[in-house]
């Protein structure tokens, strides 16, 4: 793991100054967030899957070290689920095993369309006035829209524990 974190800092680390700035902090914290880093991250998860070396991963290095219960007549719901997604989501040109960029896709999902849909559909619930744009007071009209939804995630934190630090 200390040598993992080595070399993502090393990637990280863009100027080669002693310590990391801002920005090469959040590469290293988030290295999928850094354009500069997608090679990285696509190195290490290779390194983390690619079971056989072959700079690929199949559907079995896909689903890990997931056995069937020699008991069971069929795959549990969760491996139909991901072996649908390896084969109809992730596996792009349907040759049965993820290259670099299709591998990309796995590992570092892009939920902008998810997000740009949640905004979307919350100022079309929330906006009274149909300005396109919330209020304070469109919002505190709305706190059960806005708090249970996906994209401000806000009440899940209010009420989890591990959110909440007392100390701030």
């Amino acid at each position: 793991l200390h040598l993992k974190d080595k070399r993502r800092f090393e990637k990280a680390n863009r100027d080669g100054a002693s310590g990391l700035d801002l920005n090469e902090f959040i590469a290293f914290e988030h290295p999928e967030e850094a354009e500069y880093m997608k090679e990285f991250v696509i190195h290490e998860a290779l390194e983390d899957h690619d079971k056989d070396g072959d700079g690929f991963v199949n559907l079995e290095e896909f689903l890990g070290d997931y056995r069937r219960d020699p008991a069971a007549s069929e795959d549990p719901e969760w491996i139909l689920v991901e072996k649908d997604r390896f084969k109809n989501d992730y596996d792009k040109d349907h040759d049965g095993r993820l290259d670099p960029q299709e591998l990309l896709g796995w590992v570092v999902p892009n939920n902008e369309g998810i997000a740009q849909e949640e905004a979307v559909h919350l100022i079309e619930e929330m906006d009274s006035d149909g300005n396109k744009k919330l209020s304070e007071a469109e919002i505190l009209g709305n706190q059960d829209l806005f708090l249970n939804s996906e994209a401000t995630d806000y009440g899940r934190q209010l009420h989890d524990e591990r959110f909440y630090h007392e100390e701030l």
